[in-house]
C-alpha cells in the first residue's frame, strides 16, 4: 500500500484514453496522487475550486474552455496555484501563451514517464520546468514580429482558402487593404507566399484550423 502521498494532482485532458494513461502513470508513484479528473477547461476550474489540488496537469487544447483560459481563470483567483501544461503542440506561440497564462511548466505529450514525473514534482515544488527543446522554441520567437489582431483575422481567412476579395467581404474591408495586410504577414513570418504563411502559422500555433 502506498504511503505519504504528498502531491495531490488534478488531471485535465479531453481525451479519455490519454487521461486514463496519465492517471495510471501518476498513481504508480508513492508521493503523487490523482484526486480528480476533468475533460474540459470548465470542469478543470470547477474541480480546482472544489478540491484545491497541489498541482494541475492541464491539457492545452480542450473543448468548452481551453487550457490557457482555464489556467488564466485559476490564477486570477489563486495566484499560488501550480500548473504544468501538457500538449502535443510545440509551436512557440502555444508555449508563450501557456507561460503567459501562469503555467510554470510545459511538457509535450510524447514525453515519457521519466520526463513527466520529475516535471510534476518540480512544478509542485514551485520550480519552473521548460525542456531544452521548448526553450529553443521560445528563443526563436524573438526573431519574429507579432502579427496584429487584424492580420491574424486575415491569416485565419487565408487558411480557409479564401481569395483576397472574399476575405475583404468577410472582414468588411477593401481588397486593397487585404493585400496590404498580406504583405505585412508574409514579411513578419519570413515567408514567400500565402500557402507557406499558413503552414508556418499552423506550425507555430499562431492560428488553428477551424
Amino acid at each position: 500500500m502506498k504511503k505519504n502521498k504528498t502531491i495531490r494532482i488534478l488531471v485535465a485532458d479531453d481525451h479519455f484514453v490519454v487521461r486514463m494513461g496519465l492517471i495510471a502513470l501518476v498513481n504508480t508513484e508513492d508521493d503523487l496522487e490523482v484526486i480528480g479528473q476533468a475533460s474540459d477547461g470548465n470542469q478543470a476550474v470547477e474541480l480546482f475550486e472544489k478540491l484545491k489540488p497541489d498541482l494541475v496537469l492541464m491539457d492545452l487544447r480542450m473543448p468548452v474552455k481551453d487550457g490557457i483560459a482555464a489556467t488564466t481563470e485559476i490564477f486570477r483567483k489563486h495566484p499560488s496555484a501550480r500548473v504544468l501544461m501538457l500538449t502535443t503542440y510545440d509551436g512557440d506561440t502555444d508555449i508563450h501563451r501557456a507561460i503567459q497564462s501562469g503555467a510554470q511548466g510545459y511538457v509535450l505529450k510524447n514525453a515519457t514517464g521519466v520526463e513527466l514525473i520529475p516535471a510534476l514534482r518540480a512544478v509542485a515544488a514551485g520550480q519552473k520546468w521548460i525542456p531544452r527543446e521548448i526553450s529553443a522554441r521560445l528563443a526563436s520567437r524573438k526573431m519574429f514580429e507579432e502579427l496584429t489582431a487584424r492580420e491574424l483575422e486575415v491569416l485565419q481567412q487565408i487558411s480557409k482558402g479564401l481569395a483576397n476579395k472574399e476575405i475583404g467581404d468577410v472582414l468588411k474591408i477593401t481588397e486593397h487593404t487585404v493585400k496590404d495586410h498580406l504583405k505585412h504577414i508574409l514579411g513578419k513570418l519570413h515567408v514567400a507566399d500565402r500557402t507557406e504563411a499558413v503552414t508556418v502559422a499552423l506550425q507555430r500555433g499562431i492560428i488553428q484550423l477551424k
